[in-house]
């Protein structure tokens, strides 16, 4: 079976930071932590009536991996509120149709109950800096990105909220010596 896009989707755009930079990220508590090898978060509201019920996120090795439950059908209409920071500045706040999204990761609503897995294969963008070039760079400058998604049902009801922090790291000059 396939698992939600959201996970597919942030696993798709998380796991390279997770694998190249292997950076540490921003716990609140373990009560929070998805389980697994992710920087994947629940959101800090009541996860007691989501839809999905997420029992792991593996982001390395790739290809990422993730196991979970659907309690009900996730049919056309739900959405992503999406939100992605630098620091304090919000760089990104939009809605997105899931069901449209969800060819990116190979899956098509509905998505049905029961349990669900994903096992999917992933570029590294060609945006992300070597590790090697950052190491070697002595002026080093970082950015830490945090990526918010809120999922829902077309009747509005909670299907996962999920978030990450993830730190990049790139020289000034961009030198590789």
């Amino acid at each position: 079976m396939r698992f939600s896009a959201i996970i597919a989707i942030l696993s798709a755009s998380l796991a390279p930071a997770a694998a190249v930079f292997s950076s540490p990220i921003s716990a609140r508590g373990s009560e929070t932590k998805v389980p697994g090898d992710s920087p994947l978060e629940f959101c800090a509201a009541q996860h007691d009536n989501d839809i999905l019920k997420i029992q792991r996120v593996d982001l390395s090795p790739n290809p990422p991996c993730a196991i979970g439950e659907a309690t009900k059908d996730i049919e056309e209409g739900a959405y992503v509120s999406l939100t992605v920071k630098y620091g304090l500045i919000r760089l990104i706040s939009t809605t997105a149709d899931l069901c449209e999204h969800l060819k990116d990761v190979d899956l098509e609503c509905p998505i049905k109950k029961g349990d669900l897995s994903i096992l999917k294969t992933v570029e590294l963008p060609a945006e992300i800096p070597p590790l090697h070039s950052t190491l070697a760079n002595p002026f080093v400058s970082q950015g830490r990105y945090t990526v918010l998604a809120d999922v829902y049902t077309k009747d509005d009801e909670p299907i996962t909220c999920l978030q990450a922090s993830v730190v990049f790291s790139r020289g000034f000059f961009n030198l590789e010596l």
